[in-house]
């Protein structure tokens, strides 16, 4: 009989899982081979032949959470609404940090930078968001400059979302701050045309 695999997709799993969840709890320095080998009950062996060593293993935590929102923001439907779209994208985003907390605080909680002024890669999960924008700035519905109105609305939303995690807010509070604001913030960014007919369209208080 052949030696049995030990270092399989399980045990990558489970280092992975391990190791997100520790990165989100703890100082990084405390995430070293050896604890997050032992949490995960495998050998400091496998995170070596897996990944090739911690740097490796946090790239493939990072990787999994820019996948997961890459995802769910890209599965948004584009609609003849700019500001709709653009909506919808801020809260496919909420949704996905709230489903996935440990991972978007190693994306977003100083373990990795994120700069949408950056490169936009073809799986980036700025890149839905800046299409949206681009979308809504062709339309003149939106006036500006397309990465200081991503930062503006990343910004934003990060904020909300990440008040809402650290349990600042209750559910009802974080619902209401999410609807109002992010609507202030694009509104913020509309042509004076588009601004007028918005605040012409609200309901009198």
């Amino acid at each position: 009989m052949g030696r049995p695999r030990t270092n399989d997709e399980a045990v990558k799993e489970r280092l992975v899982a391990c190791a997100t969840e520790m990165l989100a709890t703890r100082p990084r320095e405390s995430v070293t081979v050896r604890a997050v080998a032992a949490a995960a009950e495998a050998s400091t062996t496998a995170v070596y032949s897996l990944f090739g060593g911690k740097d490796g293993l946090i790239g493939a935590v990072r990787d999994r959470a820019v996948a997961g929102l890459f995802q769910d923001v890209s599965a948004v439907q584009t609609s003849a609404d700019p500001l709709a779209d653009l909506y919808a994208l801020a809260a496919a985003y909420r949704r996905w940090g709230r489903g996935h907390s440990h991972l978007y605080m190693v994306l977003f909680g100083g373990v990795q930078s994120f700069d949408p002024s950056g490169e936009v890669g073809a799986r980036d999960p700025i890149r839905p968001l800046l299409a949206a924008i681009e979308r809504a700035l062709a339309a003149s519905v939106l006036a500006g400059d397309a990465t200081a109105i991503a930062l503006s609305i990343w910004g934003t939303l990060h904020g909300l979302v990440t008040l809402e995690l650290a349990g600042a807010l209750d559910s009802t509070t974080s619902d209401a701050a999410f609807h109002s604001t992010i609507h202030a913030t694009l509104r913020g960014w509309t042509t004076p045309e588009v601004f007028r007919s918005l605040r012409q369209a609200e309901p009198a208080r």
